[in-house]
């Protein structure tokens, strides 16, 4: 499972708003035991929009969770680009949604809020709004596009992670500081098996953060350690 993450916001980038989005998301889903493989903010600009979402949808068993851009506006190209890449430009009127507008405003011409609910095809809402009601939309279940608003789709993203994202055993890690430069440790760490999640953070004082996760984890970890004493590279494993 591949987990993406949109942020869609040219004021985030133009720092007229803060993101609230990305610590969100990716603490909800550690607390589950699942990890972001991508975040992207970008700009409110259709063609960036469209290669964003051709690559996540081209990526094997990928997921979205998209923020922003599902209004009625000029500047808000969100449902469009979606149904142009995940369900052939088709789109249709959720009759649910436009059934809730109705109600909120019956007295009006409600033609133009209608725009909110034109999505790809075959989308469903995504509900638990506290704010408006308004719902989001998902396609197929796994591209989940909600509103640029955190109080919106924050609880929205809950109502999301506890239907499709079952909490499973958080991934464990083992970590340890050794004392000697990257360069020192190369023959090393080309000998570490490719499934197990590796990572090196060098430090100015030339020590060495290196992490171990994932699928025997454990046991390279300990081969690690005892290849360093062998090559007298000296150790500290942090708890």
């Amino acid at each position: 499972m591949k987990i993406f993450q949109v942020i869609i916001g040219t004021e985030i980038l133009q720092n007229r708003r803060k993101d609230k989005h990305f610590d969100f998301l990716k603490d909800l889903l550690l607390q589950r035991g699942y990890e972001l493989f991508a975040s992207f903010i970008i700009k409110d600009d259709p063609k960036l929009l469209e290669d964003t979402f051709k690559l996540i949808k081209n990526t094997e068993n990928s997921y979205l969770f998209c923020y922003g851009g599902i209004g009625a506006t000029p500047d808000d190209f969100t449902r469009e680009v979606a149904a142009k890449v995940f369900s052939d430009s088709q789109m249709e009127y959720n009759e649910e949604f436009k059934n809730l507008i109705d109600k909120k405003f019956p007295d009006e011409d409600n033609t133009k809020k209608y725009l909110l609910a034109y999505w790809p095809k075959n989308s469903k809402p995504i509900w638990n709004n506290p704010i408006n009601g308004y719902p989001g939309f998902m396609v197929d279940e796994r591209y989940f596009f909600m509103p640029g608003f955190p109080q919106m789709s924050h609880p929205m993203t809950e109502w999301i992670v506890d239907k499709y994202f079952p909490k499973k055993q958080q991934k464990q890690r083992f970590t340890l500081i050794a004392y000697a430069k990257e360069s020192e440790m190369l023959d090393i760490m080309k000998k570490i098996p490719q499934n197990v999640e590796f990572s090196t953070l060098p430090k100015l004082d030339y020590t060495s953060e290196i992490s171990f996760a994932g699928e025997n984890a454990k046991e390279v970890f300990e081969w690690f350690k005892k290849e360093l004493e062998k090559n007298s590279i000296s150790y500290e494993v942090l708890q």
